[in-house]
């Protein structure tokens, strides 16, 4: 079995720079970087990882934590994770908060006891207070959707207050006046931002949110479906309903056309997040674009940059939204 020292001699340098480039340390140059790959592809080398980790104080792996595992808007965050860190020669360890603070307090400890170098913390249910103390231990951590000021230089996050705004406003200028809308779970500040967004592009028109065409959701299609039966059973009249999130939406949609409603013939549905399939409901649904794949990317090139010193990558920490239009949006009857 080849050793680091035989790739050291084949390869005609040091062992330490055949320990950088094994780390993936910056510091070495392409040519010297072959040559060692190149001993090591001779000799059939394999690095050991744990005594890669020993050696560097690095286990070169990354912690995620996420809400949830289902759904395509968490395997987009996930895979554009991934994807980065593969490229620089890390691997990634997840698990899954299910928004309750009992299970994500439990995450954090089971991948800090993991030795993760960093952790990526799509978290919910913990307060900030959690987090800023958290932020005082030895493991690095990033935000992913999430606004905690005192935390603002580890925080990538999307304005949703926008996002919200940029979805009832293109309503609105299609000449919708009578506006329903499912909300996310009001407790999550994502859910209220959108809302608040919601109800400022209402302002803009001197309207605010009928109450009676309120209806608090899940961020899942039966949320949508349910949604929709409730905003029905209200008696109230609306042209179009604002979703919170492209899941409830397409719940909204099936419930419609199960309930002999044509859309957008007797009334638009508005999403939010432009996940895959929002392009192939029937009809294609409007929606709002969630650069969810890019944010994933940029947490982790936040550990790369602050965590592994890589100082040649730029981080950017707000995203904005933009809208989408397609199909499931046609301008008011009554225009």
């Amino acid at each position: 079995m080849a050793t680091i020292y035989q790739v050291s001699e084949l390869a005609g340098v040091s062992l330490a720079t055949v320990s950088r480039v094994m780390n993936n340390n910056v510091r070495v140059s392409e040519a010297t970087r072959n040559k060692v790959l190149q001993a090591m592809e001779q000799l059939g080398y394999r690095p050991n990882s744990i005594a890669q980790s020993l050696a560097s104080s690095r286990s070169n792996s990354i912690g995620i934590l996420v809400s949830e595992l289902h759904g395509p808007f968490y395997g987009e965050m996930l895979t554009g994770i991934e994807a980065e860190f593969r490229a620089a020669g890390k691997h990634v360890i997840i698990a899954a908060g299910h928004s309750e603070r009992a299970t994500e307090e439990d995450g954090i400890d089971f991948l800090r006891s993991r030795n993760c170098d960093a952790l990526i913390l799509h978290v919910e249910a913990v307060s900030d207070q959690f987090l800023i103390d958290l932020s005082k231990k030895e493991t690095p951590f990033v935000l992913l959707n999430r606004q905690v000021p005192a935390l603002a230089d580890r925080c990538i996050s999307l304005d949703n207050e926008l996002g919200g705004y940029l979805a009832a406003r293109h309503l609105l200028q299609q000449g919708h006046r009578h506006i329903g809308y499912i909300a996310g779970p009001m407790w999550k500040a994502d859910a209220r931002d959108r809302f608040h967004g919601h109800q400022r592009a209402l302002a803009e028109y001197q309207l605010t949110a009928d109450e009676a065409l309120f209806f608090e959701g899940d961020f899942r299609e039966t949320g949508g479906s349910k949604g929709l039966q409730a905003l029905l059973a209200s008696g109230r009249p609306f042209s179009a309903i604002v979703c919170a999130n492209d899941e409830m939406a397409s719940g909204a949609l099936t419930a419609a056309r199960e309930l002999g409603y044509e859309v957008p013939a007797d009334f638009s549905v508005m999403g939010f997040d432009n996940v895959n399939f929002a392009y192939y409901t029937y009809p294609k649904l409007s929606t709002i674009d969630y650069p969810v794949s890019a944010m994933g990317h940029m947490a982790a090139r936040w550990v790369l940059k602050k965590v592994y010193q890589q100082s040649n990558i730029d981080v950017q920490q707000v995203f904005n939204p933009h809208l989408i239009p397609r199909d499931s949006v046609a301008e008011a009857a009554n225009t």
